[in-house]
């Protein structure tokens, strides 16, 4: 699907119509026929084909775009700036994901090639459809992309980082509560889920900013070709954001680690205290068990067996071989 992206008369004009392609040996549309933005969602072939005529460049294929050396993402063909990175999508409907995006700018074009939708993308275009003046110029556009996915993934962070908060303050909680076993394992099975999502989510996060930190590190070492000088600060004004948000991250990451250690401690301890109490019943029934398989064999010759008192002796010798076990464990400290 093509959406095009053009400011006329101050207003913003979204559709999905294309100036007439050249035909063979003519040249490329005039900058001025051209929409700011031409946005490609899940392009077909013949889509493709159509932009490639018009911008007069050839677009990477979904196979290109998800190749990972630096060289299939970065690169430059004459003034033409093509940059690819993997972009984190389904946060809020827990679908969550990555996608490659490729950005194409051109001096008086952008095009954006996708196969999914960070919801940064169509916040931004709300917001231009507002503001015509973000979408002013090509370069524009890609760094007001660029900054409403900090902004996205910034929100994403800190609510990652409150939900963090809460399993950890539930999962110890938990540890603590004097509730029956079942209550705890549901409790310290949602937070290990909640753990885990929350590492998905940061890994995601992490691998986005790591995208768009190379992507404004190449843009700002091509910025004589498609960048307007009047933007070199905004993306100076991102790439510290994207690094302050990378060690954000990292902190994230790292402290979900350490709760989930932690909480997986408190299961082995939780474990460890069932085991212990089959193993005192164990130790408990395992005397009484010898004196009573000592008492059923069938010899002839076992005196005991023609005593008064043999019966209750016995049964008192089974029940101190129980008792004195459990005396000497708490008294040891083991109970």
């Amino acid at each position: 699907m093509i959406t095009t992206y053009r400011v006329e008369a101050g207003q913003m004009r979204v559709g999905d119509l294309l100036p007439v392609p050249p035909g063979p040996g003519e040249a490329a549309a005039t900058p001025s026929a051209l929409p700011i933005w031409i946005d490609l969602m899940q392009p077909t072939l013949q889509e493709e084909r159509l932009v490639e005529q018009l911008i007069g460049v050839e677009l990477p294929t979904r196979e290109e775009m998800q190749e990972i050396e630096a060289s299939s993402r970065l690169y430059r063909e004459g003034d033409v700036l093509f940059m690819t990175a993997n972009f984190l999508h389904g946060a809020d409907t827990g679908e969550v994901g990555s996608t490659p995006i490729t950005f194409v700018l051109t001096t008086h074009c952008l095009v954006t090639i996708r196969h999914a939708t960070p919801k940064a993308f169509g916040v931004f275009a709300a917001r231009a459809a507002k503001n015509p003046s973000l979408a002013s110029t090509a370069d524009g556009v890609m760094l007001g992309l660029f900054e409403q996915v900090v902004d996205r993934l910034a929100d994403i962070l800190e609510r990652i980082g409150a939900d963090m908060d809460r399993t950890s303050q539930a999962a110890f909680r938990a540890a603590r509560s004097k509730e029956v076993a079942s209550k705890k394992e549901q409790a310290l099975k949602e937070a290990l889920i909640a753990l885990g999502t929350v590492g998905e989510i940061t890994a995601r996060t992490s691998d986005t900013l790591l995208g768009l930190s190379r992507i404004l590190a190449f843009i700002a070492a091509e910025s004589d070709s498609c960048i307007r000088r009047e933007n070199k600060g905004r993306i100076k004004t991102l790439a510290r954001d994207v690094r302050s948000l990378m060690d954000h991250g990292k902190f994230l990451n790292d402290k979900a680690t350490f709760l989930l250690d932690a909480v997986l401690g408190i299961i082995n301890i939780e474990q460890s205290a069932i085991i212990k109490t089959f193993s005192v019943v164990a130790v408990v029934f395992l005397p009484p068990t010898l004196v009573a398989s000592i008492y059923g064999m069938n010899f002839e010759v076992m005196p005991e067996l023609q005593w008064t008192l043999g019966y209750p002796l016995a049964l008192g010798l089974m029940v101190f071989s129980a008792v004195a076990p459990l005396w000497y464990f708490r008294r040891k400290g083991w109970l």
